[in-house]
């Protein structure tokens, strides 16, 4: 009977570029969460410009993660954001192999209660 091998930690190259970049992280995550959201609502929550959440949306509906639904209300328009069922699986296999990057808090926490070194001297000592 052959032994299961433990497959390797993905390394951080393998993190979705589309998802690993701030703004569009919290749009996902949001999204995660909540059915739907208005532009302003996201943009609000998010903190950032309208610019700035037009680009990074984009983005994310171009790579199939985000849709945009856009209607017009008091001859406004008004655009509207859901989670793709591609952009939650995509956000869940990202949120899976950011997690098998960090240790184990636990582990790390209980650690004979020793404190973690507060900085590293990046030279060695040439004594």
């Amino acid at each position: 009977m052959a032994k299961k091998r433990k497959a390797s930690p993905p390394s951080p190259n393998e993190l979705d570029p589309i998802i690993h970049e701030r703004l569009r992280l919290g749009i996902l995550s949001v999204l995660a969460v909540q059915e739907s959201i208005s532009f302003t609502e996201l943009r609000d929550l998010l903190q950032t410009t309208d610019g700035n959440l037009s680009v990074q949306a984009r983005r994310l509906e171009s790579a199939g993660y985000i849709i945009c639904d856009k209607q017009f209300e008091d001859r406004k328009p008004r655009s509207t954001y859901r989670l793709s069922p591609a952009g939650r699986a995509a956000l869940e296999e990202y949120l899976e192999k950011l997690t098998s990057l960090l240790p184990d808090i636990d582990r790390v926490r209980n650690a004979g209660q020793r404190e973690l070194p507060r900085a590293i001297d990046p030279l060695p000592s040439t004594s």
